[in-house]
């Protein structure tokens, strides 16, 4: 888990080294193995996994007042504990297109989930395709669904 601050150091070390710098972005509340499928096909996309992680005021404005159901600390640490994951970076926007801009990566990455909107209306990746980089649509894992989980316990717990 590192700020922007921090990264910036870090960026410009794997850039100088020759890595491939894959970025996404995403709440990842209840983590499923949706998630983890997502995240290693990602990274094998490239050498470096950067999670952008969206920070709990910005759940709420996106999804609605009972979200996230993890804050960001709980969200971030068990994200950065993937094995496909490099680093977690949280974010207060509404969209990671200003993370974007500052990381530069090789490659953007959204699930299947984003696709009704298409990434032609990306704000992110009109960024990456601005300086040349590569935006790529990641297939869901069928049956698994953050909003799935939190039905199916109030069905049973209620």
């Amino acid at each position: 888990m590192v700020s922007r601050a921090e990264l910036g150091p870090v960026l410009d070390r794997l850039r100088a080294a020759g890595r491939k710098l894959v970025f996404t972005n995403g709440v990842f509340d209840l983590l499923h193995p949706g998630h983890v499928r997502y995240l290693a096909a990602a990274k094998a996309l490239g050498d470096v996994l950067i999670v952008g992680l969206n920070s709990d005021d910005s759940v709420r404005r996106l999804k609605g007042p009972g979200r996230p159901v993890q804050d960001e600390q709980a969200r971030a640490e068990v994200v950065a504990a993937l094995e496909a994951v490099d680093f977690v970076v949280v974010f207060d926007e509404d969209t990671a297109a200003e993370l974007v801009r500052f990381i530069r990566p090789d490659v953007y990455v959204k699930g299947g989930d984003y696709a009704g909107a298409g990434p032609e209306r990306w704000p992110e990746a009109e960024i990456v395709r601005g300086y040349g980089g590569d935006v790529r649509t990641l297939e869901l894992v069928a049956g698994y669904s953050t909003s799935g989980i939190i039905r199916k316990i109030v069905e049973r717990w209620g």
